[in-house]
């Protein structure tokens, strides 16, 4: 098959902490191509984390576009990014300096964690041409232009600001393209470039969970809880964003106990593929791996293992790893106070069965599973369908690319010893923070 007689598709590509993923999309969004090429995340201590900036936000960004877009006749090409992130660049748009991300130490600054990322790159790079995130990088790698998109500038706060950037916080000139609408910021080929965009915003675009007493649980480096309700609920230490859906928001937020910390007890356990020895029979995680996000706030928080005995071995270690990842999940519920019916789950946690069904069991809600674990991307992809004028620019339409993949059940055994634990989980995270006090 010549391009010329190739499905017409979309390019999405997500820059994740371990990973860039890319998808090549078609208008029915099934994936057609796929690209996954893994980097390593440099974190010599827990207050420090960051990227190789050319190597992730733009050598691989590139190759993966590569990649997914032989063939085929690509109509469009959208970005999506974790939040916050800087890096200093030169003259050619070329990182010079390491990638900050998320819950970097930098970013501990009483305005925030972009102005902590930004100030610190001033100081350590003072000569830099500008400074960009993840997004910006990425995009001008692609089509020669630096831009994020409305979504990505406000976790800038307060360097963004009703008319743009606030040069009381920053040098405008210094950072990139405010692109607040669906123009293409340039073309890569013939192929419209979009903006860059929040990573968790591209999941929610196509996850289809647009109901009250839906639950998106977004299983990646991060865990992000968003439960699904009406009006504008409120809770200490949560965050409450608009919902796509008129009418609805969505409350919950991010925690250091998605992969970043599965993978360490992945690790220390030797990742066994024997079963636990019983419901019962199962110890305790602390999962403050290096630190807490929603709704605990302290960089400073350390995981721990609590009850711990002779007769555990490395499986029942690991069960309670993944348990205590959906006990954060089910704290953020509990807190929301909202009403949960069912859980969706995206992200590449999603191919872990184990982590599946210890989510299911920790909170005794259904899991639909979504069929396609690379949700940013696919959400990239269809952003990247509005800037070519494929679609009208109403997000909710997006929903169409909504698939489950499969439903996860709560074992009832399990589902009644993990309500026995959880009080005593709730216990021994309240215990870790009074001792770091």
């Amino acid at each position: 098959m010549t391009v010329a007689e190739a499905v017409e598709v979309t390019v999405g590509i997500d820059i994740g902490t371990t990973s860039v993923k890319a998808v090549a999309v078609d208008e029915d969004g099934g994936v057609q191509a796929r690209a996954r090429i893994p980097h390593d995340v440099n974190a010599p201590s827990p207050a420090v984390l960051e990227h190789d900036a050319a190597a992730v936000w733009a050598t691989s960004v590139v190759e993966a576009c590569e990649t997914v877009s032989a063939g085929h006749k690509v109509a469009g090409i959208g970005l999506a990014a974790m939040v916050p992130s800087l890096a200093a660049v030169d003259r050619n748009g070329m990182p010079v300096s390491p990638g900050i991300l998320y819950g970097d130490h930098r970013g501990h600054h009483p305005d925030g964690e972009f102005v902590g990322f930004l100030r610190s790159l001033e100081q350590a790079v003072p000569d830099a041409h500008a400074y960009w995130p993840a997004q910006a990088v990425a995009s001008h790698a692609l089509c020669g232009a630096a831009a994020i998109d409305g979504v990505t500038a406000m976790t800038c706060l307060p360097a963004f600001g009703a008319d743009g950037w606030d040069a009381q916080w920053c040098d405008p000139g210094k950072l990139p393209h405010l692109a607040m609408d669906s123009t293409p910021i340039g073309e890569r080929g013939d192929a419209p470039v979009s903006a860059g965009t929040v990573d968790a915003l591209a999941e929610q675009l196509v996850a289809g969970a647009d109901l009250p007493g839906d639950v998106l649980v977004i299983c990646g480096t991060t865990l992000i809880t968003w439960a699904v309700g009406e009006g504008w609920p409120e809770a200490e230490g949560l965050w409450t964003i608009p919902h796509l859906q008129p009418g609805l928001s969505a409350i919950g937020g991010p925690s250091n106990a998605g992969g970043l910390f599965l993978e360490q007890v992945r690790a220390l356990t030797g990742d066994p593929e024997d079963e636990p020895h019983h419901p019962d029979r199962v110890p305790l995680w602390v999962p403050y791996i290096r630190g807490e996000r929603t709704p605990r706030h302290d960089p400073d928080l350390r995981a721990a293992l609590v009850g711990l005995d002779v007769g555990h071995g490395p499986a029942d270690v690991l069960a309670a790893g993944y348990e205590a990842a959906g006990f954060v999940v089910r704290h953020h519920l509990d807190l929301a106070g909202i009403s949960p019916e069912r859980i969706v789950a995206v992200g590449g946690g999603t191919q872990v069965e184990r982590w599946m069904q210890a989510l299911a069991d920790a909170t005794s809600l259904p899991v639909d599973v979504t069929a396609v674990p690379e949700g940013a991307a696919r959400g990239a992809a269809w952003l990247a369908r509005i800037t070519a004028g494929l679609e009208s620019g109403d997000w909710v339409e997006a929903r169409r690319w909504a698939r489950t993949g499969r439903r996860v059940e709560p074992r009832a055994d399990w589902a009644e010893a993990c309500n026995r634990r959880y009080p005593q989980w709730r216990a021994a995270c309240d215990a870790r923070i009074g001792a770091a006090q």
